[in-house]
């Protein structure tokens, strides 16, 4: 919503139209796997877990940096 309308009235309209078919066709991942709502949901669930799992902190990552430039 553009700034310039604050404290305007402003006229609304809606445009109600069908989707063309390459927009309603579902869509699957590079597995051939269905995408939904739930598998993009567990999907993200499942990277924070691995990000936990194997994640380094900021500090070590620094020193990571600072060894790699030792050579």
């Amino acid at each position: 919503m553009p700034t310039d309308f604050k404290d305007t009235s402003v006229e609304v309209v809606v445009v109600v139209q069908p989707l063309s078919s390459e927009e309603t066709k579902p869509k699957y991942n590079a597995w051939g796997k269905l995408i939904t709502k739930q598998s993009i949901t567990e999907a993200i669930g499942k990277m924070r877990q691995l990000r936990q799992e194997v994640g380094l902190d900021k500090s070590s990552i620094r020193e990571m940096i600072e060894e790699g430039r030792r050579f």
